[in-house]
């Protein structure tokens, strides 16, 4: 079996413990499917599990499969693994509480992203702070003694910091007044810290956005930044809609201030297609998230270990709407901060296939 063949398997076996989690019970012949892994495909799910974020949601359910299938030596090998994620997961954590109330000295502090995904962690810590960057800069190097990382154009214009700190394998970043690819989102950053609330996780307690604000930020991230969607997006977002905690009045008002509806629309379409693809039945949305969707997933691929978003026309289109809404809006720095995308990831482009890497640009 071949590399992308593989994959694909990966893929579909990880979705498919996803979705059965949600009280439907798994497919027929999953535990069959599970067990016909190989261990090169072992180590293949493995990776493809941490880069989407589900290892500690896929991996225990993957265990007593293997068990019932009477293959104890890969049901030891995924304990093994179980417990090497579930230690860096509550490193992370020992770590992230005391930097997130330390910086609370310079401003409101909002963990954003990382912790959508509990019990998994993403793979850096990332936080948005109403505080002055020089504030969040000197915090950061005196308490956690940390290393400022190198910046990006795109940190540069993004307004955040990447901070390495001894101790913890994960990068902290910090967004700061801004969010978006080019920090042309203000609106979105003060109801982000307007309406977020506590939480608690592992006995920790943190400051995170409300259901609103994290479905635009998952957007923001998905379908104007990457152009591509983690397994974790999927599912995180599926049972945040689920829940009916959304209030889909406020995040319509909220998506078209900001000219993320169209965007924010699609992505919902695109996740309630997936679910379907696997339960047969796609998420309830509204009338008025499914009218507005650019297109769904039918226009999704799996293609380097990701689920794609084609970036032209669709992705360009959405870049468009964002655009011209902050120009009707008069926010002329922020059209103007976005203005530079194209050019930035142009320029990007270039650089990765010069050097391998756009960590420079991007």
């Amino acid at each position: 079996m071949n590399g992308v063949a593989n994959s694909t398997k990966c893929l579909i076996l990880l979705s498919e413990i996803l979705m059965a989690q949600d009280n439907r019970g798994p497919r027929e012949g999953l535990s069959r499917l599970a067990a016909t892994l190989n261990q090169e495909e072992l180590l293949e799910l493995r990776a493809l599990a941490d880069s989407h974020h589900v290892t500690m949601r896929t991996f225990s359910a993957l265990r007593q499969m293997m068990t019932l299938e009477g293959n104890s030596q890969s049901a030891e090998w995924i304990e093994d693994a179980i417990e090497k994620e579930r230690a860096r997961i509550q490193n992370a954590l020992s770590f992230l509480e005391p930097i997130c109330g330390a910086l609370e000295e310079a401003g409101k502090v909002v963990v954003i992203k990382s912790l959508d995904h509990w019990p998994d962690l993403g793979s850096d810590l990332d936080l948005y702070a109403d505080a002055e960057g020089s504030d969040v800069v000197a915090i950061m190097r005196r308490d956690f003694q940390a290393e400022l990382a190198e910046r990006s154009w795109g940190d540069r214009l993004a307004n955040k910091w990447n901070f390495v700190v001894p101790g913890l394998p994960e990068l902290i970043e910090v967004h700061v007044g801004r969010l978006g690819q080019t920090g042309e989102q203000i609106a979105v950053a003060q109801s982000l810290v307007a309406r977020s609330r506590s939480t608690q996780l592992a006995s920790r307690t943190f400051r995170v956005p409300a259901p609103e604000e994290r479905l635009v930020i998952s957007t923001l991230q998905r379908m104007y930044r990457h152009f591509y969607i983690r397994l974790c997006d999927m599912i995180d977002n599926a049972r945040l809609i689920e829940t009916g905690a959304v209030d889909y009045l406020y995040l319509r008002s909220l998506a078209q201030s900001a000219g993320l509806w169209d965007g924010l629309a699609t992505y919902m379409v695109i996740i309630s297609d997936y679910v379907k693809l696997y339960r047969g039945e796609g998420l309830k949305l509204p009338e008025m998230v499914r009218s507005a969707a650019r297109f769904g997933g039918e226009q999704i691929v799996f293609r380097r270990n990701f689920l794609r978003i084609p970036l032209l026309p669709h992705s360009a289109k959405l870049y468009a709407s964002e655009l011209t809404r902050l120009l009707l809006n008069g926010e002329i720095r922020n059209s103007l901060r976005l203005s530079l995308l194209p050019g930035l990831a142009t320029a990007a482009a270039v650089e990765l296939k010069l050097t391998g890497s756009d960590k420079g640009i991007w």
